[in-house]
């Protein structure tokens, strides 16, 4: 699942561009699954643990400085 997870970092930030930096966390999982619905569905068992991905993403991607450490509660927001 390690690609799995790569693909989901760069798609978590993908939709955050297309939400204009911030998002709540549906709201980011809405707009993933709107351009790579047949991407998850494609992708081995990936539409079983999308969502659980999507969040290891933004964990990872938090980490890294790539989404705030300090955002309001359940708001993801580009660094």
């Amino acid at each position: 699942m390690a690609k799995a997870r790569h693909m989901m970092t760069e798609w978590v930030i993908e939709a955050l561009d297309r939400l204009d930096g911030k998002g709540t966390m549906i709201e980011v999982a809405r707009a993933v699954w709107e351009k790579h619905e047949p991407d998850i569905r494609d992708y081995k068992d990936l539409l079983y643990e999308w969502q659980y991905e999507l969040r290891w993403a933004a964990f990872f991607l938090r980490r890294d400085g790539k989404i705030k450490k300090k955002s309001p509660r359940g708001v993801w927001e580009l660094s």
